[in-house]
């Protein structure tokens, strides 16, 4: 089953635990990364832009309708993801646990339903 591990922050809460700490997180979660493509558990893990960098597109009357943002009325945005293939969700929430963001901004586990099928 695959799983989406999401880790949500903000600036105030990444410069909160100091550049050396931020450093040690990026290392354990490197380590933890290696580890599960090891093992094969490990599809994926990105970082991502912060709100800066991001675009929203909206088709209206069929053209297309490219903004900045989205710019979501919240103290947090996502700053990374991994996506895991493993045995069930017990596995998923002890990786998750595993995480060092889990001991500082917390993660996010979610399901994924289903992939879409690409015809050869």
């Amino acid at each position: 089953m695959k799983y989406m591990l999401l880790i949500y922050g903000n600036e105030e809460a990444f410069n909160s635990v100091g550049a050396e700490t931020l450093a040690e997180i990026i290392r354990e979660t490197d380590a933890l990364n290696r580890e599960l493509f090891e093992s094969g558990e490990l599809v994926g893990a990105y970082g991502v832009a912060d709100e800066v960098n991001t675009k929203m597109v909206r088709v209206t009357d069929g053209t297309p309708v490219i903004t900045d943002g989205p710019y979501a009325e919240a103290k947090e945005f996502l700053g990374s993801f991994m996506i895991v293939d493993c045995d069930g969700l017990d596995r998923a929430l002890e990786i998750a646990a595993r995480a060092p963001s889990a001991r500082y901004w917390g993660v996010e586990v979610r399901p994924l339903m289903h992939e879409a099928e690409v015809a050869p």
